[in-house]
């Protein structure tokens, strides 16, 4: 039993996840065009016709972009909750259309999809725990600070793409506007690398096997900076950061006899580029 996983593109020019078993798979957000999700789905080896379901995290454009032209070639059912599509004024077939509410199991073949709420700036931001039964996967991203919903959730997950947004002493000293800085550092803003880290190492599961940084900074942060920050805590966890400009790898998360191991199935190294704004 295995469920695959890959960052697609991670940043302020576009997110999407990718998180799959050997039959079907499901999209979290699509803030990247159609041809570059098939472009980059094509390199790593994947096939668009597994993806079955697309869930959507909140409106802001770098989580929506791609979704109408995608729908209009696939066809596929998107779940998102009625505020996030009046807000983020969406336009694609209605028959498309499925609505979710928080903590409600939604299942597409083997896979189960639990949405819970966050702190953003957003009108009615998730984050998403993807199983099998016995694998669990986290996707929280876009998270302005840590509650109980994102502790209890992060603390049972085998794999997390998990955003680690600014330094903050890069994001103080930077050029950014006192407005900006404000709104990032302001609980429905981002997560910190202090935070996140913070949240890595009081509550990962001893079977974490991967943890996917997420939503870098350009201007506020470092890869090499957060990899190093992550990788001298992260004992037998592997630190991975899910750029802007790039697919990540695909990671195998594999159950076997209650032990969960995690290997990289053959794919082309990914070259680290500099990192978006959020």
């Amino acid at each position: 039993m295995s469920i695959f996983i890959t960052s697609l593109n991670s940043g302020s020019n576009g997110n999407c996840y990718y998180v799959g078993n050997s039959n079907e798979a499901v999209l979290v957000d699509v803030g990247l065009s159609c041809k570059e999700v098939e472009l980059r789905m094509s390199r790593l080896g994947l096939s668009i016709e597994k993806v079955k379901a697309i869930f959507i995290s909140h409106e802001h454009s770098d989580h929506i972009s791609g979704l109408s032209t995608l729908l209009k070639k696939y066809r596929l059912p998107v779940y998102i909750t009625q505020q996030t599509l009046r807000n983020g004024r969406i336009r694609f077939d209605a028959s498309l259309i499925n609505y979710f509410a928080p903590y409600q199991v939604i299942s597409v073949g083997e896979l189960q999809i639990n949405a819970f709420p966050k702190f953003h700036d957003a009108c009615d931001p998730h984050s998403f725990m993807i199983s099998d039964g016995k694998i669990n996967i986290g996707v929280f991203t876009d998270i302005g600070r840590v509650c109980d919903h994102l502790v209890s959730h992060f603390s049972k997950c085998h794999a997390v793409f998990l955003e680690s947004n600014y330094d903050e002493v890069m994001l103080s000293n930077g050029k950014y506007p006192y407005f900006l800085k404000t709104r990032i550092t302001s609980g429905n803003g981002h997560l910190s690398n202090t935070q996140a880290l913070d949240l890595f190492l009081q509550h990962r599961a001893p079977y974490l096997s991967h943890l996917l940084l997420a939503h870098l900074s350009k201007e506020n942060n470092c890869p090499t900076l957060v990899e190093e920050l992550f990788t001298k805590h992260a004992g037998n966890t592997k630190v991975v950061i899910a750029t802007r400009f790039s697919e990540t790898p695909v990671f195998e998360i594999v159950h076997k006899e209650d032990e969960v191991i995690a290997r990289i199935p053959v794919s082309a190294p990914v070259v680290y580029g500099q990192m978006s704004l959020f």
